[in-house]
């Protein structure tokens, strides 16, 4: 049987979506704040708000995505998640450098002014590098942290 051919797996997809989106919200929130409190310390940003959108969506999923999933201590389930997301932010961080730099270098060449070119740059990069480990975490969570539904 095809994974997302069935509807509870579907559901949980676009549930997991759903607290993704909304993680991501925090994810950018917090990083804008923080990289205006640190200047240009967008690295160390990113990292702190990752942190921020990985424990709002933990709670997100272990109440509502996964709702079913109750076999293991909430103990073990955050400490998988938390390592399924920590290696996620290891995939992140060079894909947001890489995307910084490669934005950092491309809009000044586009044919729009006044614009705060780090404040874009880093912003694409951090969407891209979200849209990225989405992926990453959907399908190592849903069959190792929440692998008891």
């Amino acid at each position: 049987m095809n994974f997302l051919s069935n509807p509870i797996e579907r559901r949980r997809m676009v549930r997991f979506a759903i607290v993704g989106s909304i993680g991501a919200g925090v994810d950018f929130a917090v990083f804008n704040l923080l990289t205006l409190a640190l200047g240009q310390q967008a690295v160390v940003a990113s990292i702190l708000s990752f942190t921020a959108a990985v424990t709002n969506n933990f709670l997100w999923h272990r109440y509502w995505t996964f709702s079913d999933s109750r076999s293991k201590p909430v103990s073990q389930q955050i400490g998988q998640f938390f390592i399924v997301n920590l290696l996620g932010v290891s995939i992140r961080t060079p894909i947001f450098i890489l995307f910084s730099r490669f934005f950092l270098w491309a809009l000044p060449h586009l044919p729009l002014r006044g614009l705060d070119w780090p404040w874009w740059s880093h912003n694409l990069a951090l969407a891209g590098a979200i849209g990225v480990v989405m992926f990453w975490n959907f399908f190592v969570n849903r069959f190792w942290t929440y692998n008891d539904v």
